[in-house]
């Protein structure tokens, strides 16, 4: 766990305007954004931080501070130093001083890492043994972008939310690793030895209705803590849904989460929840949002569960939208004129889509049919609340769900450990295509196994925007906005994940099967890569004749995508 002493200054350094702006937007006014001055005739002018002043400046100005952010308070110098005194470094101090209150830093070397079990687009997750206390715990370690104060802002939120909130289904903060000298930070959770994303992706195991319901219940009973206590979690999906060998369930990775109060709403970004995930307003650029976004997420993995296969796996926002139009019904006239999102006038279609979930999983029990109905409502008004779901036919009626310590013990399973194993089965059906005596036997599954999700891309824009001038520069993508075609259009990516390249939309995905029995073809072989620069071959092969023959070729071989 070697550390490397980040600069003094690091900490001071202040974030570009548009930063600031996006942070704000997410985390509410601050306490230097609003300046308030009187005027030579006993008048007050307030002038908002950045903008220019008056004309007329009068000779003394008296600054008033807006009240402070309950949510992230400001330290005095006094406690940030006593901070730094307890081992804290001083740039965390400077900037998440509210979120280390009251704590005192665990050193890393009493840690030992044992195996890496997950990855974020922020952060890596180990196994470790706790050399103290002897315990095997999870350690979350948070990536910073050179200690940005608005990264490290973005980060001290989530210790805020995981301090506030105590539940049996959220995961618990257990303690802070990192020392005086350090540039990172590990978070420290209890060992979870399965996700749900894990269990469903193997071939083995197959739910029965009370797992599922039992699954459910957990999942809903912690969003309804959270949401009771003023968290979204914005990122709801098997991978970050954890379960121990007693059967217990903890709602986990709360980076993206967010506080929200109904009654004094404030702007929040779209750029959040794993696209396979993610509720339709937020694909059509709403900001204005509530508890709706998890309930949504929730109704794909109760659907996911009972189905044995993501629902809705689309490749792109455009894709990830049409699909749910065609299965969830497009919206009506009222919900288009009400809700005034920003890309309605992009997406809406043509013609109306009629809802067609019943038909779509009439294998379904009729009371979880019902329920999957209320979340993966179009209007989130419509998906109610967590209590509401708890309150449903689906928990009321027999079969009912069954104890937690009564469920199956699996061995370890993690959305890595499917992915190991996605990549491992890839590679040997390559092998066996190269070997002489035609391709290997693999035994055929008896029923459908879930795929794993893509990793969330979810973001604040301030980051989007920064990673893609990476991407200009070093040729990698890291999210999902629409890029024009000569910036990420002749750039190899993988297919297996989230980041995808957009192809033009001139005409509907293939429709996938939803019946409870899927059929797989074994001799189709996945594409896993654009290719790139496109090069034509007749051009390829001729210059390659020429360049032998020791002339010169006045046409272009590869032609890019523009």
């Amino acid at each position: 766990m070697g550390c490397v002493q980040g600069k003094g200054r690091a900490a001071s350094a202040s974030p570009s305007p548009r930063a600031s702006h996006v942070a704000r937007a997410e985390a509410g006014p601050t306490n230097a954004d609003v300046v308030k001055k009187e005027n030579g005739a006993g008048g007050a002018v307030e002038a908002v931080a950045g903008e220019e002043a008056p004309p007329q400046q009068p000779k003394k100005e008296r600054r008033r501070q807006a009240k402070p952010d309950p949510r992230q308070g400001s330290f005095s110098n006094r406690a940030r130093g006593e901070q730094v005194a307890a081992g804290w470094p001083p740039w965390l101090a400077a900037v998440a001083g509210e979120a280390i209150n009251g704590w005192s830093p665990r050193r890393a070397d009493t840690f030992e890492k044992i195996d890496k079990i997950g990855q974020g687009t922020y952060s890596n997750v180990y196994k470790a043994r706790d050399t103290k206390s002897g315990n095997i715990v999870a350690l979350k370690k948070v990536r910073f972008d050179n200690l940005e104060p608005e990264s490290v802002r973005f980060m001290a939120r989530e210790i805020l939310i995981l301090r506030r909130l105590d539940h049996p289904n959220v995961v618990k903060l257990e303690g802070l690793v990192t020392s005086r000298m350090s540039c990172s930070l590990y978070l420290v959770f209890k060992y979870m030895e399965h996700d749900l994303a894990g269990l469903a992706a193997s071939p083995d195991i197959k739910f029965t209705e009370p797992q599922v319901k039992c699954y459910m219940h957990q999942l809903l009973s912690g969003l309804e803590h959270c949401h009771t206590r003023g968290v979204l979690h914005r990122d709801i999906k098997g991978s970050n849904l954890l379960l121990d060998n007693t059967g217990t369930l903890n709602i986990a990775d709360f980076g993206l989460a967010s506080f929200f109060d109904p009654n004094h709403k404030q702007p929040m970004t779209s750029r959040v929840v794993t696209l396979w995930y993610r509720p339709p307003e937020l694909l059509l650029g709403a900001t204005d949002y509530g508890v709706g976004v998890d309930l949504w997420s929730a109704g794909c993995i109760l659907a996911e569960l009972l189905a044995g296969k993501p629902i809705m796996p689309g490749r792109t926002e455009v894709e990830q939208l049409h699909k749910i139009f065609k299965l969830c019904g497009s919206p009506s006239e009222e919900y288009w004129k009400k809700s005034k999102l920003p890309h309605a006038t992009i997406f809406k279609p043509q013609q109306p889509y009629k809802r067609c979930i019943a038909q779509t999983f009439k294998d379904f029990p009729p009371s979880a049919l019902q329920l999957i109905e209320t979340l993966l409502a179009i209007d989130p008004a419509d998906r109610k609340t967590a209590t509401d779901a708890l309150r449903s036919d689906f928990f009321t009626t027999e079969p009912y769900a069954c104890d937690p310590a009564s469920l199956p013990q699996y061995p370890p399973s993690k959305e890595m450990d499917a992915k190991r194993r996605d990549e491992e089965a890839r590679r040997l059906r390559a092998a066996g295509r190269s070997n002489a005596e035609g391709p290997k036997k693999t035994r055929t599954r008896e029923r459908p196994r879930a795929v794993p999700a893509p990793e969330a891309n979810a973001e604040l824009q301030v980051n989007i925007d920064r990673r893609r001038l990476i991407t200009h520069a070093n040729a990698k993508s890291k999210s999902e906005k629409f890029p024009p075609p000569h910036q990420d259009g002749a750039l190899g990516f993988p297919l297996g994940s989230s980041h995808h390249i957009e192809p033009p939309f001139d005409g509907d995905p293939a429709d996938t099967s939803f019946s409870t029995v899927f059929p797989y073809q074994k001799g189709t072989a996945p594409v896993t890569t654009w290719s790139g620069p496109l090069v034509d071959s007749a051009q390829a092969a001729n210059g390659k004749r020429k360049k032998k023959s020791g002339r010169s070729s006045k046409q272009p071989s590869t032609a890019r995508v523009r």
